[in-house]
């Protein structure tokens, strides 16, 4: 039996958020599996955002180019709908219309959430911010994105999460924001089925960002260092993994039997048999069942 490497050959996608983490990942990934991949987000080489991070647009687009695709930067701010708007046009113009998968990966909210107070003593205008910032960029993106996927009567849509169940997260407005967007995902799901397109959320497990990477003070080539400092760090994943996760999921030819739903690396893993870069096949549900559900109860059903 023969085995499609390039499965997503001669598609189009839009990665909203791509610069770093799981955007990233997603994008090479789709790169890898032969699609051209639009990646956007404000840290771009001339400018950036003010996380004030290293990574920008251009050299995600350069690794998915790297991996068998053809990357295209677009500097894009997804919360001001002008720029958004500007970016369609450009694919739509560019791409003879086509726009095959849309992932909404926006996030940028860490500095913005607070872990240590309950809604009554945290800072309003952060709150606020940090939804701005994790849920409307992804419906600005998704209106003006969504009428190409109609026009052609198939596609997919991604909306990036933090975990897939009514579990609560720890604070308020993250949670908020989390929760939001795998709603938005079941609301599209429900507009766009009679036009052929699909609509799911996913989650990873443990991610192994670049930041995470950093808050253990290890790299990716030692860090299983990062382990003495929190057990838990032993079951992570890398951005390919969740990459390999969406690429799996746009591939599928039967991919109208999932929208609508909230999906996780940890499922998905089991039915494509997809792998994670070191040839691992990481499961934070089961590491959760197993060693945290008796401290901090069972990570729930999936939505």
């Amino acid at each position: 039996m023969t085995v499609d490497t390039r499965p997503l050959a001669g598609k189009v996608a839009l990665v909203a958020g791509g610069t770093r983490g799981g955007g990233r990942g997603i994008a090479v990934e789709l790169g890898a599996a032969g699609a051209t991949v639009y990646v956007t987000g404000r840290s771009g080489a001339g400018e950036r955002s003010d996380l004030a991070r290293p990574e920008t647009i251009e050299q995600t687009a350069e690794h998915v180019t790297a991996a068998g695709g053809l990357g295209i930067a677009v500097r894009t701010d997804h919360s001001r709908p002008d720029e958004v708007q500007a970016l369609i046009h450009q694919i739509d113009s560019e791409q003879d219309g086509q726009l095959d998968i849309v992932v909404n990966s926006v996030w940028g909210g860490d500095p913005l959430t607070d872990w240590e107070h309950p809604l009554w003593e945290q800072e309003l205008d952060t709150g606020l911010r940090l939804l701005r910032q994790a849920v409307d960029t992804h419906i600005i993106t998704s209106r003006y994105a969504l009428p190409l996927l109609v026009a052609r009567r198939s596609g997919l849509v991604v909306e990036v999460t933090d975990g897939n169940t009514a579990r609560y997260r720890g604070s308020l407005f993250y949670d908020l924001a989390k929760s939001a967007v795998i709603r938005l995902a079941v609301a599209q799901a429900a507009e766009l089925k009679p036009h052929g397109v699909a609509a799911v959320a996913i989650t990873p497990g443990f991610l192994r960002s670049e930041a995470m990477l950093e808050h253990f003070g290890v790299t990716e080539a030692n860090w299983r260092d990062g382990v003495a400092q929190d057990p838990n760090f032993a079951y992570s994943e890398t951005p390919a993994y969740l990459g390999r996760a969406v690429a799996a999921l746009a591939a599928d030819p039967n991919i109208m039997a999932k929208t609508g739903r909230a999906l996780a690396t940890w499922g998905l893993y089991r039915e494509y048999g997809f792998t994670d870069a070191d040839g691992s096949q990481p499961d934070f549900a089961a590491h959760w069942a197993r060693n945290l559900a008796d401290q901090h109860g069972p990570l729930g059903e999936p939505l």
